[in-house]
């Protein structure tokens, strides 16, 4: 039901589960585990994987710390986005990329949750994308030191917040890994 014309097909969004992003992480087996179960059913279904990697002073471009988690294996002919901010389209061609896939809705994993998870599912949404966000499937690291909630908590305030988004002729969505449902954008799930 996305605002976007002609726009009927679901992309998996992977955001992020780079090395020295999910080192640290939350349950980082356990997710990085969930996120290859849906990049498998993705491609088994014919969905898009659209890939997203994050680089900075911390994560530079090339570096070991920046590199995709092993677990994980793109394949050369999923897209693969660049970004240097928390929303995925700021200043990226995911835009152009989804666009030509003819992607409406997004079903969205990675990390972290409290910054470049909340930022993409915000910017997908107020572009009119449908948004799906698997929360079983995305974490982040323990920042409670600098006054963040706990990691369990962070991915439950955004679970809970985002299950209850709405705005005109999208949808918003929480579901788990086991409940994922590709195909149709009217499911929401």
């Amino acid at each position: 039901m996305s605002t976007l014309a002609d726009r009927p097909n679901t992309a998996l969004l992977v955001i992020d589960v780079q090395e020295g992003v999910v080192r640290e992480a939350w349950q980082r087996d356990a997710v990085v585990s969930r996120i290859g179960s849906l990049v498998d059913r993705a491609r088994d279904e014919g969905v898009p994987v659209v890939w997203v990697q994050h680089s900075d002073a911390e994560l530079a471009k090339g570096s070991t710390v920046w590199q995709l988690v092993p677990e994980l294996s793109r394949r050369e002919t999923e897209p693969l986005v660049h970004k240097l901010y928390g929303d995925s389209f700021e200043a990226t061609d995911l835009e152009k990329v989804l666009a030509g896939a003819g992607v409406g809705r997004l079903v969205v994993v990675g990390a972290e949750t409290d910054a470049c998870i909340r930022s993409t599912i915000h910017g997908a949404f107020t572009r009119g994308y449908d948004v799906t966000l698997v929360g079983d499937a995305h974490t982040t690291s323990d920042l409670s030191e600098w006054g963040a909630p706990t990691p369990d908590a962070a991915i439950a305030n955004v679970n809970l917040y985002w299950q209850y988004q709405s705005a005109p002729g999208r949808t918003a969505g929480v579901t788990s890994t086991s409940d994922v449902v590709f195909g149709g954008a009217a499911s929401g799930q």
